[in-house]
């Protein structure tokens, strides 16, 4: 899922996963994300603040720093997406120090920028220009102070994280086994000691995270204060054209509407594995635990079809064997993916994609799996990275991350601050929307899937139940995984409670526990990759619901009439045109406008998740009745 759009602003903003868009940028280049001149260290825009602000500035000032700014913002940033990419694709003592190298002199010049705009406070500007101050003096994921040498020890340690995330290894049965394949592992095991064994190893593995994270979020903290947030998480939510608090209190509004979704698959997941594992292991009362989901943090739970799936006569569609069957390499899921954006009358990708991107695991050196989708010259250097498996869920991947790359080359010709998505959510529900659009149907028209063999209405639970599986189950994840960010920004947890108080949230959100008890000086964020990343998460939830928005949309502008669910637009000319014109406004208009450009409405709603698993709801509150739900 991530993006990478790998220009210094967006580098820090998204840099991944999922992307950096997503993507995600990685850890080292996180702090870098806002600006830079052609200033030398040392020499600080802030300091000189102090002298402009005596003086009367006004708003022709404040366009000449802008464009300063900008200026000096495109002309480092390929230079930095470069190694940014290298680092990635080549893990290696000396990629370290490029990236590391690279990312203080950046964050340093960011910082500089960022505070140079205090001193337009008060100042009479125009909304573009006021937004692109804002943009400027908030765009910074994790912000170093001025304090000389923070940049470079925050670019340490960012670096420190990105790489021992990525090069974590774990030992099973006299194996070494890198992170990638424990996610695989995850996913494929069924015996409870096994998952166990495996679940913990990995989270044992980044538990020398802390102290290393635990002395970014000081680093960061101080930065965002002399940024004038309260802190790093305030300053994170700052960036939804609202009032933070205002933002914290709208994505619980979303919450509540997708919540009873949430709670009723909850219920019969945890059902059908109490059938599988019995009363000792899934107790029906409890949490369930962590480890049986299948995925490594229990994030989406797609690995259970065959579990929770109901059986039937009722055809279902089995992706991994229709790509299999059908002799599918890696480049042509790439491929198909691609045809599904030229069929809505976009542009092909350029021929530099297919010769610079990564779409297979290089042998033979370190590297990023973690699929993300890179933009590394603003213009039409656009690629994506990740270990392709030939399979269903790197087929949605890949849709999702090539959603990225034509989101960043629509807005190419806006000015460099407007280089981005209306908000992050935005970024990460394109692809997700195309995704939406794999129906059944869908796999026909592009040759995968006979139309005999097309399910009917008999089928669709079980279709439902599957994306719910992944769509659904992620929705809280995606909520706390943030939620306990700013809990940890704003000091309610401490090194001492970090742990404590992610379970706790996962618990009340997810309904999830851990397979043992967990220890005080563990570091259970860290096994995520978002987490020692500093990736901001908030994106993925809001994009679980602005995909379904974005995809209804769609649908009533084709005239569909049918189950929700069951709708395809691949092929529309008309919903391309009108789905490019949202993509170039990039962020150069609040969230809203752009918003309100593709769909009508100015206001994120999550009546359309629930309009799209209406059936499934239906059928889980059936099945659910007379079940002792929820937990303690």
């Amino acid at each position: 899922m991530l993006d990478r759009k790998i220009t210094i602003l967006n580098l820090a903003k998204r840099k991944s996963p999922r992307r950096i868009k997503s993507l995600i940028m990685t850890s080292a280049c996180l702090a870098v994300l806002v600006g830079c001149s052609q200033s030398q260290p040392g020499t600080s825009h802030s300091a000189n603040a102090q002298t402009d602000s005596a003086q009367n500035l006004n708003a022709d000032d404040a366009q000449k720093f802008i464009a300063d700014a900008e200026k000096n913002l495109a002309q480092i940033s390929e230079e930095f997406a470069r190694i940014a990419w290298l680092k990635e694709t080549n893990i290696n003592f000396d990629s370290d120090w490029l990236e590391a190298t690279m990312s203080a002199r950046v964050t340093t010049l960011a910082v500089d920028f960022a505070n140079g705009t205090k001193k337009f406070k008060g100042v009479e500007l125009s909304p573009v220009l006021s937004r692109k101050i804002n943009l400027l003096r908030g765009g910074i994921t994790i912000p170093a102070p001025s304090t000389e040498g923070a940049a470079e020890e925050l670019s340490q340690i960012s670096s420190r994280l990105n790489t021992a995330y990525s090069t974590g290894k774990i030992e099973i049965d006299g194996k070494t086994v890198p992170q990638d394949e424990t996610e695989q592992l995850m996913r494929q095991l069924r015996n409870p000691g096994e998952l166990e064994e495996v679940w913990n190893k990995w989270r044992s593995a980044t538990k020398t995270m802390k102290q290393d994270y635990t002395r970014m979020v000081e680093i960061a903290n101080e930065g965002a204060r002399e940024l004038g947030f309260k802190d790093t998480g305030h300053m994170w939510r700052s960036a939804y054209d609202m009032d933070p608090d205002d933002f914290a209190v709208e994505v619980d509004r979303l919450w509540g509407q997708v919540k009873p979704l949430y709670d009723e698959l909850h219920c019969y997941t945890r059902r059908q594995l109490n059938v599988t594992y019995g009363d000792d292991v899934v107790p029906l009362d409890q949490p369930v635990r962590a480890d049986l989901l299948g995925n490594m943090w229990a994030q989406s739970w797609g690995a259970l079809s065959d579990l929770v799936t109901p059986k039937g006569n009722a055809k279902t569609v089995d992706t991994d064997a229709l790509l299999t069957n059908a002799g599918y390499t890696e480049v042509k899921m790439v491929e198909a993916g691609e045809g599904f954006f030229t069929s809505l009358g976009l542009d092909p990708l350029p021929q530099t994609f297919w010769e610079r991107s990564q779409i297979v695991k290089p042998e033979g050196r370190e590297v990023v799996c973690h699929a993300s989708a890179w933009d590394l010259d603003a213009k039409d250097d656009i690629r994506i990275k990740m270990c392709t498996k030939i399979n269903g869920e790197d087929f949605q991947t890949v849709h999702h991350e090539l959603g990225h790359n034509y989101y960043q080359r629509a807005y190419k010709h806006q000015s460099y601050l407007h280089q981005n998505g209306a908000n992050d959510g935005f970024h990460e529900a394109i692809g997700d929307m195309i995704g939406l659009s794999i129906t059944p149907r869908y796999l026909q028209q592009i040759g995968l899937l006979d139309e005999k063999d097309i399910p009917d209405a008999s089928g669709d639970i079980a279709l439902l139940m599957d994306q719910a599986l992944n769509k659904i189950a992620f929705l809280p994840f995606g909520l706390m995984v943030d939620k306990w960010r700013w809990k940890v920004f704003s000091g309610e947890l401490t090194p001492a409670t970090y742990n404590q108080g992610w379970w706790d949230l996962r618990r009340e959100y997810q309904g999830i526990m851990p397979p043992s008890q967990r220890s005080s000086d563990a570091f259970d964020p860290g096994s995520k990759y978002h987490v020692p990343n500093n990736v901001p998460y908030m994106r993925y939830f809001l994009a679980h619901i602005l995909q379904f928005q974005f995809y209804k949309a769609a649908c009533d502008q084709i005239g569909w009439e049918g189950p929700l669910h069951r709708c395809s637009f691949y092929g529309s000319k008309d919903v391309g045109r009108k789905f490019n014109a949202m993509l170039e406004l990039g962020a150069s208009k609040p969230w809203p406008d752009a918003l309100e450009a593709f769909t009508g409405t100015r206001q994120m709603d999550g009546s359309a998740v629930v309009e799209y698993f209406a059936p499934l709801m239906g059928y889980l509150k059936e099945q659910n009745q007379g079940q002792q739900c929820g937990w303690k």
